[in-house]
């Protein structure tokens, strides 16, 4: 598989193109120090082989922020070597660190702009990166990541939604890209060429007045020009469309931007992997051969082994989905894609995050902080003579599923194919019941359901049902057809 392939990253080697993109955890103390939590969190990633670990956005500055990382002072350096070192000596993934800077924002939805910076204030911060990526290195990390997206200072910088004036000015894209281009230039100085850093920025900001794919294709090139050893893809996640509720600090991943950068499970697999072929392709055709990563709804690994063999990307970035399973690689490798705890993009993290609460996966056993670890020893699970005893019911335009509880299961995945079509999973969830509101008449439904143990062991399908809503006869049509 090319997903399980190596791939060298200025001699960063990944043993394997799956990265877990910067996830904010929400186990740091509010200080920013490592805690034994935080570093559970990204030695769990390491046990189940993940290629790179991107470790949350950490700080180059003090500034309120709740429970963040920081890397904005040497005495934050110790506390995070002692963190790779767990994870280098627990496997051969990559680690390296995604380092931010983003403005003040307030509770009553105010919030800094760049134009609000002074020409001081711009040389702390590039300084800040240099300084930021050193001790990253003095830590032992693989390589460092640069975040250049969504909300945060350097993406507002390169938004067309910038409006400075001066050299740094939104109304031409050379302005828009110096802030970017002192940064990188700080970074190699104070580290050298031999140290891989990345960088994380979008595709398409959709926002009124942003990105497009056509002004991020020039930025890749710049960022390629740059001398960036890779680059990491997400889009949207910007505060110009934010949802603000009065009293609480507005949150980036709230508006339509917001959902396109976390999508649900409305939203198709793999949805922003054309975006990012197509910035690839143009990186080549400028001479540009640098690896790219690509986001978004890639946990299927039919999906995200497609995106690497169609050459649309080089790696892939599955956040929630390993958040979900962070043994998603080793089981995969081993053939065993049927016990993977499968991402329902249900997005409980997303809002444990905005609400600055320690970030868990809903799919977890109650009560759990960390993914439950693979048990060799746990039985089988059974659904008995009844075969899980499933029904459905049409109510209201609505398919009403029901089915037996299983001993020893702590979810449910519930499956449906449409027609004759491929079967898909539909949702995750802890109880015995669930609703299909997303059926038309005419369609033939197919529903089964799998019960799931912690450690991702599965039983057989429960029992098949179908159902074929009619179609509705509504009375002008009839009496239209009469008279046709």
């Amino acid at each position: 598989m090319k997903l399980l392939e190596p791939l060298d990253i200025n001699g960063m080697v990944l043993p394997n193109r799956v990265m877990a993109p910067a996830m904010v955890t929400r186990l740091a103390d509010e200080e920013g120090w490592v805690t034994q939590e935080i570093s559970d969190r990204y030695v769990r990633y390491a046990e189940g082989g993940v290629g790179l670990i991107v470790v949350e956005a950490m700080a180059i500055h003090h500034s309120n922020s709740g429970p963040l990382l920081r890397i904005s002072d040497d005495k934050f350096v110790p506390g995070l070597a002692d963190m790779v070192r767990r994870i280098h000596d627990t496997s051969d993934s990559m680690v390296v660190p995604q380092i931010i800077h983003f403005m003040k924002i307030s509770k009553s939805g105010w919030r800094q702009t760049v134009d609000m910076l002074s020409d001081e204030d711009i040389e702390a911060i590039i300084g800040q990166f240099g300084d930021a990526v050193r001790r990253a290195r003095e830590a032992g990390f693989d390589g460092a990541e640069i975040h250049s997206a969504h909300a945060y200072t350097l993406a507002s910088f390169m938004s067309r939604r910038n409006t400075r004036t001066d050299r740094y000015g939104g109304d031409s894209l050379e302005g828009r890209l110096h802030v970017i281009g002192r940064v990188m230039e700080d970074v190699r100085r104070k580290v050298g060429r031999d140290f891989p850093v990345g960088v994380r920025f979008l595709a398409d900001e959709f926002i009124k007045g942003g990105n497009t794919a056509s002004d991020t294709k020039l930025i890749a090139l710049r960022l390629a020009q740059l001398g960036f050893d890779y680059l990491s893809l997400s889009v949207g996640g910007k505060l110009e469309d934010a949802e603000h509720i009065p009293g609480q600090v507005p949150h980036p991943y709230t508006g339509y931007s917001g959902e396109r950068c976390m999508p649900g499970s409305l939203f198709p697999p793999g949805l922003h992997v054309d975006l990012v072929s197509d910035i690839k392709a143009f990186l080549m055709e400028k001479g540009y051969d640098l690896p790219v990563a690509a986001a978004g709804k890639l946990s299927t690994p039919a999906v995200a082994e497609k995106a690497l063999v169609d050459g649309k990307c080089d790696f892939i970035g599955i956040a929630r989905g390993l958040l979900a399973d962070p043994d998603w690689v080793k089981k995969v490798r081993a053939g065993r894609d049927d016990q993977l705890i499968a991402c329902d993009y249900c997005n409980v993290c997303k809002a444990l995050d905005g609400a600055h609460k320690k970030v868990v996966c809903f799919l977890w056993p109650k009560g759990e902080i960390q993914a439950p670890m693979i048990d060799p020893n746990a039985g089988a699970l059974s659904w008995g003579e009844g075969r899980g005893g499933l029904t459905v019911t049409l109510d209201g335009g609505k398919a009403k599923l029901r089915w037996d509880k299983v001993e020893g299961a702590v979810r449910y995945e519930v499956y449906r194919a449409d027609d004759d079509g491929a079967v898909q999973i539909e949702d995750a969830l802890k109880i015995t019941n669930w609703t299909d509101g997303n059926i038309l008449g005419g369609i033939r439904y197919h529903y089964y359901v799998r019960a799931c143990g912690a450690s991702g062991q599965v039983s057989p399908p429960s029992n098949s049902v179908v159902i074929e809503p009619a179609i509705p006869v509504y009375q002008a049509a009839r009496e239209y057809s009469q008279t046709a």
